[in-house]
């Protein structure tokens, strides 16, 4: 027959397989927070790269013409006097 230490023991043991299966901090709780921070960590390097490319952008637009040149020529067409444009049709 079971002592009621032996009955204690075992209780306490199950409590704690249940708490490391299905409780917080559980096994499938901590993968699922390890999926959730590389996602992060994947957006903040994409962040990073998009802050990265913006600043260098901005440090262009404010040291240098050939920047907002280059925009205006791609993007409203903007061409020099004595300047011939040539569009190809494709």
């Amino acid at each position: 027959m079971l002592r009621p230490l032996h009955l204690v023991l075992i209780v306490l043991l199950l409590v704690l397989q249940a708490q490391l299966w299905f409780g917080r901090g559980s096994i499938p709780d901590v993968m699922r927070l390890r999926q959730t921070l590389n996602d992060q960590k994947q957006q903040n390097v994409a962040a990073q790269l998009a802050n990265d490319r913006l600043s260098a952008e901005l440090h262009d637009l404010k040291d240098g013409l050939e920047m907002v040149e280059e925009r205006a020529r791609s993007e409203i067409g903007m061409v020099k006097p004595n300047e011939v444009f040539v569009q190809i049709a494709k």
